[in-house]
């Protein structure tokens, strides 16, 4: 059935399918007065200044009532799937821990670890489920999932099969990321290459065999992955036809941007530590940087350098990162505004940042992203009228009715 979407006091989007670099990520397209029509899920056509298209009677309208609409919103990074919860790492931190002391300690994503292995595959699909619920009352209508709380074959496979059963059985579109190399799994402890080496010959493999997931992703950090096991395990997840991406220098600067850049890795993810050279390198690699706030801000640690990084020629992309210790909250709203309040990024360059931007970044660009004939009809209407309100409401969610391959999924009006 035909959708028509009318009265749109404002339709704001980048263009085009790649990523926006430069001042490029600045720019976007506002149509005033304007209408979306959809069909078989797809942008047919855009109007704008009244113009509106003979439509039959089976056509499905929907009135914007002059607020703003935009593509739905993509979140490059999640660790949704897990079991238990980390609230009990919270007197340890009032006390001074760091992240890593915390999980020298068995904890952090040790302890998560511990808890998804006894969770059910069903369990972890419910609670899963529910936080796609959550995301898409925000507005996001594609999130990449990572795995990575499993450590062993079993888990590892046990996540990525939720991932794939949440793809096809929820609205929003579920992206599966294997992360493996997440910490190093107690069983392994003191022995980090054997890990990696069983990773490479028995895991990777069999996910590729069960078309579980897309890409490939490693914890680069002190104390978990260095540099060339990373490029070791990156190296044979790309012979294995894997997209790669990089934790990298959340904590410390060891090198994983520059890696990033030399694998022509699709994104590098948190670059709080990034300095000049690990930036040169993204620019060079054509690596999209996935920026993390409200992780920044949860760990109380310093924000990455994004205005640099724009002025390098780096897209960047914003999201949440949540998870059950650094980052416990799937607020997007509150990145987009820390976005505005902390990366210094204007309302246009942060809009980029969570459609385009990260929709090349889980190598969708081609589909979503943007409001144009031939893309999927992925779009908000907000309960606001411009996007320097969705960046100043901190923490609020405007996302009024959410719509996916032309369909409504969500209405919060």
């Amino acid at each position: 059935m035909p959708t028509l979407i009318y009265n749109i006091g404002t339709l704001q989007t980048p263009l085009g399918s790649f990523p926006h670099t430069g001042a490029a990520q600045g720019e976007n397209r506002k149509y005033h007065n304007a209408a979306v029509l959809c069909e078989d899920g797809v942008i047919k056509a855009v109007y704008e200044n009244g113009a509106l298209p003979e439509v039959g009677a089976d056509t499905a309208a929907i009135d914007a009532k002059g607020r703003l609409v935009t593509p739905g919103l993509i979140d490059a990074h999640t660790h949704l799937v897990f079991g238990g919860w980390r609230q009990n790492e919270i007197p340890l931190k009032l006390k001074g821990a760091g992240y890593l002391d915390i999980l020298r300690a068995g904890g952090g994503i040790l302890s998560t670890v511990r808890a998804t292995r006894k969770a059910s595959e069903e369990e972890l699909f419910e609670k899963s489920r529910a936080f796609l619920d959550e995301l898409m009352a925000q507005g996001i209508t594609t999130a990449e999932l990572k795995s990575g709380y499993g450590l062993d074959k079993e888990t590892e496979l046990k996540q990525l099969r939720v991932i794939k059963r949440l793809n096809e059985a929820h609205p929003m579109d579920a992206v599966a990321t294997y992360l493996g190399a997440h910490a190093i799994p107690e069983e392994y402890r003191g022995k980090s290459g054997e890990y990696i080496d069983f990773i490479i010959s028995d895991v990777l493999p069999e996910i590729k065999c069960q078309d579980l997931a897309e890409f490939c992703d490693v914890f680069l950090e002190t104390g978990v992955f260095g540099v060339e096991e990373s490029r070791r395990l990156l190296t044979a997840a790309r012979e294995m036809g894997f997209g790669l991406k990089i934790h990298a220098d959340e904590i410390d600067e060891l090198g994983g941007s520059q890696l990033a850049g030399e694998l022509g890795a699709v994104s590098a993810e948190h670059l709080i530590a990034t300095g000049e050279r690990g930036m040169e390198a993204l620019a060079r690699g054509g690596v999209i940087a996935a920026l993390l706030p409200c992780t920044s801000l949860y760990l109380n640690k310093s924000f990455a350098r994004a205005r640099d990084m724009i002025a390098h020629g780096i897209p960047v992309a914003v999201a949440t990162d949540f998870n059950p210790g650094s980052c416990p909250s799937l607020n997007i709203g509150l990145c987009m505004t820390m976005a505005y309040l902390k990366y210094r990024m204007t309302p246009e360059e942060i809009l980029s940042s969570v459609t385009i931007n990260a929709a090349c970044a889980v190598n969708r660009g081609g589909s979503i992203g943007t409001i144009e004939p031939g893309k999927k009809a992925d779009m908000v209407i907000w309960n606001a009228e411009d996007m320097e309100m969705l960046c100043y409401r901190m923490g609020s969610n405007l996302a009024g009715t959410v719509i996916k391959h032309g369909a409504i999924v969500k209405n919060n009006i």
